[in-house]
């Protein structure tokens, strides 16, 4: 049954509107849609297609290529238990995506750690701000570009003043065949 009701939900969508279905993975369904659309879908696969569940709004840093990045859509129909990613491109000169916070409830933090991680704007969103980084925080840290020891900051008590250490710290465990009580970073006092 699952699989009768992701047919007609893929020929809905594809009767109506500009998308491209893309090779299956692992019998995983994802559809490449138009940044322009991606509202009307939005609405088609939630209010007609069942499909009442955002699981996730995440994105992918395609370095080196034009468009850069993708933002994924992770949908779930509830009653039928099936899954449906949708995909779109976003170009480094235009990072800007409409969002559908007002569709989904659940994107409304999923975009915002979106924008926070990767800098991809979402054009409508009711309260755009970061959402791990503090605010003014000049960089993206899930950009490829992004080196993996951190950057240097200029801020004294608020963020590192020299690059983060790759390992060690007081929120890292330390491997042994120790109790979680004993490797948890809490219960040991800083050198």
């Amino acid at each position: 049954m699952p699989s009768a009701l992701l047919n007609s939900a893929l020929l809905a969508l594809e009767s109506k509107f500009s998308v491209t279905r893309l090779p299956e993975f692992r019998g995983e369904t994802t559809l490449r849609v138009e940044r322009s659309d991606i509202r009307e879908i939005a609405k088609v696969c939630k209010e007609q297609l069942g499909f009442n569940y955002l699981v996730d709004v995440s994105s992918v840093d395609n370095f080196g290529s034009e468009p850069r990045f993708e933002v994924v859509y992770e949908l779930y129909h509830m009653e039928q238990g099936v899954y449906l990613r949708l995909k779109l491109s976003v170009s480094e000169e235009d990072l800007e995506v409409p969002s559908v916070a007002d569709i989904w409830r659940t994107a409304d933090w999923h975009e915002r750690e979106v924008f926070d991680m990767m800098g991809i704007r979402f054009q409508g969103h009711p309260d755009l701000r970061r959402i791990l980084m503090w605010q003014g925080y000049p960089f993206f840290p899930l950009r490829k570009d992004f080196p993996l020891a951190g950057r240097p900051s200029e801020m004294p008590d608020i963020a590192f003043s020299k690059t983060a250490p790759l390992e060690g710290g007081p929120f890292v465990t330390i491997p042994s065949s120790a109790t979680t009580k004993d490797r948890e970073p809490r219960s040991r006092s800083m050198e």
